[in-house]
């Protein structure tokens, strides 16, 4: 479970993030929302993902962006039930406004981060942003310009299986033969969410001074990414719990077969290639 920002401020007003987690998914991002929300400078929505921009520019998005909400409203109700801890009326209401009047416009997603305390950050964490087309970034970098952008980067075939297993699990699929494992890796989504070839530059493009991570750093030495955070979002040292946590592990099962991977590793190995050349042979070490 993902630790969010305690504090609450049911009187604050709209405003935008000044930061922004864009991915990638399977990445760290949940990894990195925990330690984060526990920063009393950084406030998190109680729900992570804002899901807006992908909605406005990945219209194949919308048709579950407004579920995410409806099932994030009731999950998080039932949580408080679950831990018998009564759930804040400032929290119901804000999630109530949220979700029950019009969606997805500018003052819709400043709403998101209204209760934020005047004296943190909001923060938005979503990795789909990471596949916005140009003009989608280009509309984020008008929008606020001074947004500081985290893009965590896992080796795309460990990326790739993670994602695999979480979604076969999800459809209840369980593939039996190798040909049924290479049908399943043909879906588009498993390489469209590692596409560092493609988002890297139009991020990079428009938010130079972006924070690029790699995720094999997070397991061999959390303090250091954490203290490379903060210093990249201009806040304080933070005595972090739980560094070395899992957050939403895979399950023991479903790995695929050694065929399988030796083909993902053949179809993905220009990603690997574009991260050699553009960032070093270094960071591509330090992302598995």
């Amino acid at each position: 479970m993902i630790t969010i920002s305690a504090a609450f401020d049911p009187e604050g007003k709209p405003r935008k993030p000044g930061a922004l987690c864009i991915g990638a998914q399977k990445a760290g991002t949940s990894w990195l929302a925990q330690m984060l929300g526990q920063h009393p400078q950084i406030w998190i929505p109680p729900f992570k993902e804002a899901q807006y921009f992908n909605h406005l520019f990945l219209p194949d998005h919308r048709q579950w962006t407004g579920w995410h909400y409806r099932n994030k409203l009731k999950e998080i109700r039932e949580r408080h039930v679950k831990r018998n801890v009564p759930m804040p009326p400032e929290l119901d209401a804000y999630l109530v406004d949220l979700t029950s009047r019009r969606m997805f416009h500018n003052q819709w997603y400043k709403r998101i981060f209204a209760p934020a305390p005047k004296t943190a950050m909001p923060m938005d964490f979503t990795p789909e942003y990471s596949g916005l087309p140009d003009e989608g970034v280009d509309y984020i970098h008008d929008f606020m310009p001074k947004a500081r952008v985290i893009y965590l980067i896992r080796h795309p075939v460990d990326r790739a299986v993670s994602q695999l297993r979480m979604n076969l699990r999800r459809k209840k699929s369980a593939p039996a033969t190798i040909s049924e494992w290479l049908t399943a890796i043909e879906d588009p989504v498993l390489i469209e969410r590692g596409d560092y070839a493609s988002y890297l530059p139009r991020w990079l493009a428009r938010f130079p001074d972006m924070l690029v991570l790699p995720f094999g750093r997070i397991a061999r030495d959390p303090a250091a990414v954490m203290d490379q955070v903060e210093t990249y979002l201009k806040i304080g040292p933070y005595p972090y719990s739980g560094m070395r946590n899992k957050v939403f592990a895979n399950p023991e099962g479903l790995h695929p077969p050694p065929e399988v991977i030796a083909a993902l590793e053949a179809r993905l190995q220009p990603q690997l290639d574009f991260l050699a050349d553009t960032i070093g042979p270094e960071f591509v070490e330090e992302i598995r």
